[in-house]
């Protein structure tokens, strides 16, 4: 399974890519907001720090617009992806700026029916919105089980990118399921390594070796 690093905290980013944790990045235009700090600029330094794709968001909703942002995002580095919204107008985006080569991530899909069209208009990524589903209680595992069957039923090469990942849970239920990517805050990601029979075995350890006074340097 890929990671992706939903964040546009570039230290945070550098930490997580320096351990090898990070297949691609997913950010937006609030995300960046938050840092005070112009967007094509973050979005630049991050295509730089990572080698995997960076997903940049178009800010319009009308297809010839977020094509033209579109056109205009990917001359940023060439491992940008277009983040678009699954509506017609933005699978109509995703199938134009694919065409021209381009990778597209179709994001905010909430059922399996939207993933098909995804599919069908040549998506690199499609994101499911796992969290939000399980806010208004539906069951978002349920999601990418149904988008797996169906892309494995007719051979699709788009990759399943769960998104709105908010637990380690959700991420191994993820995993668990097939789904090709996820992409989560760094805190959910290191969060991963925590389980308290770790932590209580290190304590006896550390207690053993304290009292057997063992050094090693």
């Amino acid at each position: 399974m890929k990671f992706f690093v939903d964040t546009a905290e570039i230290d945070a980013i550098a930490e997580l890519n320096d351990l090898g944790m990070v297949d691609g990045v997913t950010t937006n235009p609030s995300l960046i907001k938050k840092s005070g700090r112009d967007i094509i600029e973050v979005t630049k330094e991050i295509c730089a720090l990572v080698d995997g794709p960076v997903s940049a968001e178009v800010t319009a909703v009308d297809a010839d617009t977020m094509i033209a942002e579109g056109r205009k995002l990917v001359e940023i580095a060439e491992n940008i992806a277009v983040k678009v919204p699954l509506t017609w107008d933005g699978l109509k985006a995703c199938k134009t700026l694919t065409d021209d080569g381009h990778m597209v991530n179709v994001t905010l899909c909430f059922s399996a029916n939207q993933a098909l069209l995804a599919a069908k208009a040549g998506a690199t990524f499609i994101s499911p919105f796992i969290g939000r589903l399980d806010d208004i209680n539906l069951d978002g595992m349920e999601l990418i089980e149904d988008i797996r069957t169906i892309y494995d039923n007719y051979g699709f090469d788009t990759q399943i990118l769960a998104a709105s990942i908010r637990s380690a849970n959700h991420i191994l239920d993820s995993a668990r399921l097939g789904a090709d990517v996820i992409t989560a805050p760094p805190a959910v990601i290191k969060s991963l390594v925590n389980h308290p029979l770790t932590d209580k075995g290190l304590a006896t350890f550390l207690a053993d070796i304290k009292a057997a006074d063992i050094k090693i340097l």
